[in-house]
This record gives structure tokens, C-alpha cells and sequence, in this order.
């Protein structure tokens, strides 16, 4: 299975617009990270709901091509959030992914979103990824 670098450099090559950083995958989850600054905030001091749907998304894309490959073609089909906390401004976002079910079409994973350094989640996510029938198992 790939590496957090073989990942890494996919994400970079592949999607070079993304800030998030892959900081763990393997064992049917990943850790990834996302700075920021002054563009992800919203009114209010907080970062903005797109960021915290971004980083979730990353999450449970890096999560399953940790399981299944790099598979390009893996793509979201649902990705339902619930903010639970203002996020500040000045951590980044960390997204830690479990996936609970990898079949033969579907994944489907839960993502806890929180600001670094800080006990408490800042959302929660539940997300499902079509997987291509093409590939290799």
C-alpha cells in the first residue's frame, strides 16, 4: 500500500491547489493538516465552514488510498457535517479519519476535525467515496 509520501506526492502532483498536509496513513485511517491564514477565515475571527468541509474530504481521500491505492478516480458522494465549536483563527485544522467500511463500490468514513492543539473537536464529519469497479484489488 503507499506511504504518507507516495500520498503526499500524489495530492501534490494531482492537486496542487490543496494546503492540507498529510501528517499519517495506514490502518484504515489518516492524520492530515491544514494551516491557516488569512484566506480561510469568516467574519467573526473563525475559520470558515469550506475549510473545515475541505479538510474532511482530504481526510477520507487519503484515508482509503491508503487502503485501496492510489486510485484517482475514488471520488465523494456524500459528506454530511456537523460544526460542533467556533474554531480559532491562529491553529490549524487537524482532520483525523477512521474508515468504517471499505467494499467493493463504497467507503465510508468518519472524520474528527479539530484545532491543533486543542481537546476538543471543532466539527464532526461522516463521509462516502465511490470507489472505481476497475480497480485493482
Amino acid at each position: 500500500m503507499p506511504s504518507t509520501t507516495d500520498i503526499s506526492d500524489f495530492l501534490a502532483a494531482e492537486f496542487p491547489q490543496t494546503k492540507c498536509r498529510v501528517d499519517a496513513v495506514g490502518g484504515m485511517s489518516a492524520t492530515v493538516r491544514h494551516e491557516v491564514g488569512p484566506d480561510e477565515l469568516r467574519p467573526g475571527g473563525t475559520v470558515s465552514g469550506p475549510v473545515l468541509m475541505a479538510v474532511a474530504d482530504v481526510a477520507l481521500y487519503v484515508a482509503i488510498l491508503g487502503e485501496i491505492g492510489i486510485v484517482p478516480l475514488a471520488v465523494t458522494t456524500n459528506l454530511n457535517i456537523n460544526f460542533l465549536r467556533k474554531p480559532p483563527a491562529d491553529r490549524a485544522i487537524v482532520g483525523s479519519c477512521k474508515l468504517i467500511k471499505v467494499g467493493r463500490s463504497l467507503a465510508v468514513g468518519e472524520v474528527t476535525l479539530y484545532s491543533e492543539g486543542l481537546p476538543e473537536p471543532v466539527a464532526h464529519v461522516v463521509g462516502t467515496y465511490a470507489l472505481p469497479p476497475d480497480r485493482p484489488r
